[in-house]
């Protein structure tokens, strides 16, 4: 249902941005202000809380940070090897996020409502996705082989957009790209069964403090990576370079979920003499 949010909001989201883009570029920000403003009153005043009085505890300033807080989940040895396959793939998907406006642009030659166009067009697949077939699909294969199956589709997607040709190819490539959202909520299901009740909210805390951090990592790796491969310095011209460097990651978060789900801790033996 978050996916599905999530979705709805990339429908509007792109499209808004990309028509108020066209009135100047400090309105889309302007606009975002606002819509924050009237997230936070929602928040605030109607929003009720979810949490159970008996799963509440008191307050403490050593887990109220990102590190105290992940430093906590270190003790689940499952949630660390997915929470590391996750950050991978959020660092992957600013292949998308921060180098799509570019790279459609220098390859295509699209404008800002094309852009905008596009995105709204991601966003109903991903709503699609999110809020349809996830239901069926994730109790039919089950969570586990919902990871595989998603990243897999994440990494189809990327290689496709990194060598697409034609304008329409991004519009159906974006498809096995949604598809891979499969991944995010199986992998997310399956580490919030590792924590008792009164952890799930600093579990999902944590996770959301490391989408905040590989928005750190991510930009300025795409971005760098597209700027290269597409100026006078780069040996070979190559604007899909970030969407290649997305498919890698991907494939490495699949690497790295199937080792986690796979551990198993080494039992010490007694040696006698």
């Amino acid at each position: 249902m978050i996916g599905a949010a999530f979705g709805i909001g990339f429908i509007i989201g792109p499209v808004l941005g990309g028509l108020l883009g066209q009135f100047g570029p400090r309105v889309p920000f302007l606009a975002a202000a606002a819509l924050a403003l009237v997230n936070w009153l929602y928040g605030f005043f109607i929003l009720p809380e979810s949490l159970a009085p008996e799963n509440r505890r008191a307050f403490d300033w050593k887990r109220a940070n990102p590190i105290g807080t992940l430093m906590q989940l270190r003790k689940y040895p499952v949630i660390s090897g997915l929470i590391a396959s996750l950050v991978l793939l959020y660092i992957a998907s600013h292949a998308v996020q921060g180098t799509w406006s570019f790279y459609t642009m220098e390859k295509f030659g699209w404008n800002e409502a094309m852009v905008g166009y596009s995105l709204g067009f991601v966003g109903i697949i991903s709503a699609i996705v999110q809020a349809g077939l996830i239901r069926v699909l994730i109790p039919w294969m089950g969570q586990e082989r919902g990871v595989y199956v998603g990243l897999g589709f994440y990494c189809i997607g990327f290689i496709l957009f990194a060598f697409a040709s034609q304008t329409w190819m991004m519009f159906v490539f974006c498809i096995p790209y949604c598809l891979g959202g499969i991944a995010g909520p199986s992998l997310q299901g399956i580490i919030s069964t590792q924590v008792p009740p009164n952890v799930q909210g600093e579990l999902q805390g944590g996770l959301t403090s490391l989408v905040s951090a590989t928005a750190i990592i991510g930009p300025p790796l795409m971005t760098g990576l597209f700027s290269y491969f597409t100026g006078p310095a780069a040996p070979v011209y190559f604007a899909g370079a970030a969407m290649l460097a997305g498919a890698v990651l991907a494939l490495l978060s699949t690497l790295l979920a199937f080792r986690t789900f796979h551990w198993k801790p080494r039992q010490k033996t007694r040696t006698t003499t």
